[in-house]
């Protein structure tokens, strides 16, 4: 098997695909014509949007990630080159900070925002760079 997508559901596809735009410079892949489905484009394995109403058909019900609540246990990681201005980026586009650039004993510098639907995103060197 092989990773083929990571899917995100929100409550306003739109509106996640054109943070995800601003916030970390991702290309759109497509928006469906009924705005209940998206893709960005992020190489190999795509970040997709589902409508949470979508997913409620299709998968059952779903705990929602919402700003004002824990983040869910799980979380985007987009690697950067240059971790401090996409970070600074993310925050000039509406993400939350939840931790500042921080340099780990590995080498790997970390960050991390949470998105406008909450959810947690990595913004990282490459390990090992």
């Amino acid at each position: 098997m092989k990773l083929g997508y990571v899917i995100v559901y929100v409550p306003n596809v739109t509106a996640s695909v054109l943070f995800y735009e601003r916030a970390f410079g991702l290309q759109r892949r497509f928006i469906h014509e009924g705005a209940d489905y998206a893709e960005m484009e992020t190489g190999t394995t795509a970040l997709a949007f589902v409508s949470e109403g979508l997913a409620s058909t299709s998968v059952g019900p779903i705990t929602p990630n919402r700003s004002d609540t824990t983040p869910a246990a799980v979380e985007i990681a987009l690697i950067s080159d240059d971790v401090a201005t996409s970070y600074r980026q993310a925050l000039t586009a509406g993400a939350t900070s939840v931790l500042a650039p921080t340099k780990k004993p590995w080498g790997q510098t970390v960050s991390y925002v949470r998105d406008n639907n909450g959810v947690l995103v990595e913004i990282c060197s490459a390990v090992g760079g």
